[in-house]
């Protein structure tokens, strides 16, 4: 009998034994996890939430994504659908600024767009999309001033007539205007601004000596001043070029000058500087410049009658047209095209604007 009962005990501890093993040291004098959070709540009253929206302990920063899409995502990590592709239908537009005056060179103010046609690349354009009179469109100017030997006996003259003409065209707080200087390399003595003091004062710091490249200095101011000027809305880009015209230094062309001057739909007004009476290479060459942009040369007998020239700039840009046009066929390839507007209803009119402009390109 004895040796039944220690037979009993024997296999009772053997199943014992393995139990307490699996279940882990005995937690004698503690409650459960339920027990212990419902001893807390009811012994102290739960802290109430912030008010504060921010936790109370800072979020992580994630690192910065890299810019390749392939790398921004894990290898086994399966890329997002991309968004439905959109189409949307380019409207290619021109826009001109013109001129137009009657045979006697008077200004014609009262036409409507009804009045005109348009001509691109020997096509009619397909519509004249908008047109208005351009009086009070604010205006971004250039004053480019040759500061080189040549002009060295008028110069005085010439920076009075030019700071006249600042004070009577920049209205403050709508107009901008810088001045350049040029020799045988442009410098700006006044960046843009509407404070015709500042300019005042950029061009009386304006000193002559050295040698000409005004192809230089009007690739310049149309390539990095008025092309990369910030605007909110339209505008009316000019350049007064006050020079006699002679060029022995430029590192660019004439005609590269005048294309960088259409890229940036600029209207050069040129004055020469040269008073000999008769007309020389250099006249022809500002000729050229401003017939190419749609502006005018002005060629004054006497050194006095350079401030009637800045008048007679400051009234044309005050009686001016502009449309935008669909032309016929325009291909995104950087191809020249040419432009002719006319006057239909009326006879002896002149219209004056560029000739062309660059096709974009994609």
């Amino acid at each position: 009998m004895r040796f039944r009962i220690l037979i009993f005990f024997a296999v009772l501890g053997s199943i014992v034994l393995p139990l307490r093993a699996v279940q882990g040291p005995s937690d004698e004098g503690l409650p459960s996890a339920p027990s212990v959070v419902k001893a807390q709540s009811e012994s102290q009253p739960a802290p109430p939430r912030p008010v504060s929206a921010s936790p109370t302990t800072p979020e992580p920063v994630p690192e910065k994504q890299s810019a390749d899409p392939k790398a921004a995502a894990p290898p086994d990590t399966k890329p997002a659908e991309e968004p439905a592709t959109t189409f949307r239908k380019t409207v290619n537009e021109v826009n001109v600024v013109f001129t137009v005056t009657d045979k006697h060179g008077r200004y014609v103010n009262d036409l409507t767009k009804g009045d005109f046609s348009v001509i691109d690349d020997q096509k009619p354009a397909l519509e004249i999309r908008s047109f208005h009179r351009e009086t009070d469109l604010p205006l971004q100017v250039g004053l480019l001033v040759d500061a080189s030997n040549s002009v060295r006996d008028r110069f005085k003259f010439e920076q009075e007539a030019a700071i006249e003409f600042l004070n009577q065209t920049i209205r403050p707080r709508y107009d901008q205007a810088f001045v350049v200087g040029f020799d045988v390399t442009p410098e700006v003595t006044q960046d843009f601004t509407d404070r015709t003091d500042l300019l005042s004062v950029g061009v009386r710091s304006l000193r002559p000596g050295g040698g000409t490249a005004m192809y230089d200095a009007l690739y310049f101011a149309c390539r990095d001043k008025l092309l990369k000027a910030p605007q909110t809305g339209p505008v009316r880009r000019a350049i007064i070029l006050l020079s006699d015209g002679d060029d022995n230094q430029s590192h660019v062309t004439r005609e590269e000058a005048v294309e960088m001057a259409q890229r940036a739909e600029v209207i050069v007004y040129a004055i020469s500087t040269n008073v000999s009476g008769s007309g020389s290479h250099g006249d022809k060459i500002l000729e050229r410049i401003a017939d190419a942009t749609g502006g005018r040369a002005f060629f004054p007998f006497q050194i006095t009658e350079v401030s009637n020239a800045f008048a007679e700039i400051q009234t044309e840009l005050r009686s001016q047209y502009a449309l935008a046009y669909t032309p016929a066929d325009l291909i995104p390839n950087g191809h020249y095209h040419s432009i002719e507007i006319l006057a239909q209803n009326r006879k002896g009119l002149r219209v004056r604007s560029r000739h062309g402009y660059y096709a974009p390109t994609n």
